[in-house]
């Protein structure tokens, strides 16, 4: 009897008092290592805690967003919290107080971390540069393992949404750049979006934040019916079920009710009193009215096809920039489904770029040279005019130009039309301003302009340009001429891969694992690829570890001097590499980068061109090489090495476009490794 009555007693007090809360994970969190570290006894510490403590404790703030610093010079700590928009302050403030706890558990002696809740965001640095300021990186994305239904119409609807959403996000107070809402969509479903941005950042930086994540979703989440991505200064989700509290929404205005006729009694006496009266003449009028009509209309559209076929370039070209001008996706578009919308006049060409003459010429590439041209709309364009052996037919050339212009990514160069006309075929691209990464990066003062924060960037663009024709498009590219050339800067320096597609649209081998056909460059073409034909994704991972090498140290791939010798740059970096002198390797004139960051980028370009394929990383895992530095680099092993030296300087630089090599292999099956699939409850990075 008593033990029965102390097992109550106690059961009683397990009942009454409660148990501590388990901690639940992020969404997903980053320990920024090369950041730098504090000990456990430092001054470092001691602000952290104080600051994080007042910050999720801060009452006085009621809008969800804290930005706050505490501490002196190189001991100073800044802080960002930031909550969803529809969260009540006392689970916004909860939700802070948890990522405290776990961040600082998580990420040990770390002075720079961030993680990520549902309900709100954590993030500290010893870096001041945090607030105010747009930061793209870290970030991750999680989408629905469903695929949406009726796929056009619900990317129609997703993409009226979001923009809408944007719209109103960017424009907000300074408190609160946050919007949710949720619009019909197809097969009686409800598609909900959500965006926020940190109240720092201006109109304008929020926008173009929104934007270039939203732009995203093809290459993680496409035809899914939920995602997210989301980044230190933004993010953005859409679900067809509701995840957000809507009563802290305001919802989107309900439509107009039909008029009611019963409230307009008067309207309906009328017509009836004076119905017969007015039948007679009204027949009168129809006879006269109706014919004339008729008449007037035949002549306006005689007129409008008449004018159609004296301007048909600009109506084009303004069918073709208003398409483009869409932050998400360009794809699946009436425009796109007819060849008549991108196909321009070849006099029209003619003009834009004054008879192709050597004052527009920009370039000259092994498909053809290239053209700046202006438009009758002002509109300045690129046209590559390409040489005239292809081997393709006038109607598989147009289908080729179709698949490629689908291919919308922000790090590739647009294709905006194409021109088949008296035997010639030419391209009409976006003209990007800043001319060719080697224009800067070759250039003994030009490169000086591009610090080590650009040149990440840079790298990071052209792995997210490569993983999306490699493995998110609708097509399997395969470049086979990725070079410093064709990498185009736009005015913010962002990177543009420029002719891919062509190798698809110049002759009909291109797509298979072997050719006779060997285009590219020596230097950056893989070995398999140069001396027996066969390329694979693959050859464009051995040509993206050349293009780091040569984005490190500000060197031709042919133009690394050790002494009185010339020596290239894989040969150069593998031996530094092997002999622990890598920083060897880097330019000079680069003051400002993380060392570890540097020599990251000189580890993932090494396994990049191993000689053998299949230990060559895809450009799926490069990319999460990039955006995660807790990711454990594999040893590279050495590259071939086949090139005599002695001739480099001739080789290296010669455009290869050739009939006349054989192809005496079997046909090389590269090995590829699989891509993550995400899913709702499992967050990948960007």
């Amino acid at each position: 009897m008593v033990l029965s009555r102390m097992l109550l007693f106690l059961c009683i007090i397990v009942i009454l008092f409660p148990q501590p809360k388990a901690q639940s994970n992020f969404l997903y969190h980053f320990c920024m290592n090369d950041k730098g570290n504090y000990s456990a006894n430092s001054t470092y510490r001691s602000n952290l805690n104080t600051l994080l403590s007042n910050l999720s404790s801060n009452k006085n703030i009621n809008y969800g967003f804290y930005n706050f610093s505490y501490g002196e010079d190189n001991d100073r700590v800044n802080a960002i919290g930031l909550c969803r928009g529809d969260v009540k302050q006392n689970d916004c403030l909860s939700c802070l107080n948890d990522s405290r706890v776990l961040l600082t558990r998580l990420c040990p002696n770390q002075k720079e971390a961030i993680g990520w809740y549902d309900n709100c965001m954590l993030r500290y640095s010893n870096r001041s540069s945090i607030f105010n300021s747009r930061e793209t990186l870290p970030s991750f994305y999680m989408s629905n393992t469903g695929n949406a239904t009726y796929v056009d119409q619900f990317n129609q609807v997703l993409d009226t949404l979001l923009n809408d959403l944007i719209s109103k996000a960017a424009s907000g107070n300074s408190q609160l750049k946050f919007a949710a809402s949720s619009a019909q969509g197809p097969g009686f479903q409800t598609l909900y979006g959500l965006v926020q941005c940190t109240p720092d950042l201006s109109q304008q930086e929020c926008n173009t934040c929104l934007i270039q994540a939203i732009t995203g979703i093809p290459q993680c989440c496409d035809s899914k019916k939920g995602a997210r991505i989301v980044e230190p200064s933004c993010n953005f989700r859409y679900e067809i079920y509701p995840f957000y509290d809507l009563t802290n929404v305001s919802p989107p205005p309900a439509p107009a009710p039909p008029p009611d006729s019963a409230s307009h009694p008067s309207s309906i006496d009328t017509v009836s009193t004076q119905g017969k009266s007015s039948n007679t003449s009204r027949n009168v009028v129809i006879a006269i009215v109706v014919p004339i009509t008729a008449l007037v209309i035949l002549i306006i559209l005689i007129c409008i096809y008449i004018r159609r076929r004296r301007m048909r370039l600009p109506r084009q070209v303004e069918a073709l920039n208003s398409r483009n001008s869409s932050p998400v996706k360009a794809e699946d578009s009436d425009e796109f489904r007819s060849s008549e919308t991108l196909q321009l006049d070849f006099t029209t060409i003619i003009a834009a770029t004054n008879n192709f003459s050597d004052e527009n010429k920009l370039g000259q590439g092994g498909f053809g040279p290239v053209y700046k041209g202006r438009l009758s709309n002002g509109q300045e364009v690129a046209v590559k005019r390409l040489s005239r052996n292809s081997l393709q037919g006038d109607l598989e050339f147009k289908n080729e130009v179709m698949l490629v212009a689908k291919l919308q990514h922000r790090n590739l160069v647009r294709l905006l039309g194409f021109c088949l006309e008296r035997s010639e075929r030419l391209l009409i691209y976006e003209y990007v301003p800043n001319k060719s990464l080697d224009f800067f990066i070759f250039d003994q003062i030009k490169r000086a302009q591009l610090d080590w924060k650009r040149r990440y960037k840079i790298i990071g663009g052209i792995a997210r340009g490569l993983l999306y024709l490699h493995e998110d498009s609708r097509l399997r590219i395969i470049h086979r001429d990725l070079k410093a050339s064709n990498i185009l800067l736009d005015t913010e320096m962002n990177p543009k891969i420029s002719d891919f597609g062509l190798a698809r649209l110049f002759t009909l081998d291109q797509t298979q694992g072997n050719t006779s056909r060997i285009v590219g460059t020596y230097g950056y073409m893989a070995p398999e690829y140069a001396f027996h034909g066969q390329f694979s994704t693959k050859s464009d991972v051995y040509s993206f570890g050349v293009l780091v090498l040569e984005i490190v140290s500000g060197q031709k791939n042919s133009g690394v001097r050790r002494g009185g010798n010339t020596e290239d740059i894989v040969s150069f970096a593998w031996r530094s590499w092997r002999e622990g002198t890598a920083s060897d390797i880097v330019d000079p004139t680069i003051s400002d980068g993380s060392r570890n960051e540097i020599m990251r980028c000189i580890h993932i370009g090494l396994l990049c061109v191993q000689e053998n394929v299949g230990d060559r990383p895809s450009m799926a895992s490069v990319v999460i090489m990039l955006n995660s530095h807790s990711v454990t680099l594999p040893l590279p092993s050495q590259p071939s090495l086949v090139i005599d030296n002695r001739s480099l300087s001739d080789i290296y630089s010669e455009e290869y476009n050739s009939e006349t090599r054989g192809s005496t292999g079997s046909g090389n099956q590269s090995v590829q490794a699989s891509v993550n699939e995400a899913s709702i409850t499992e967050p990948f990075p960007r």
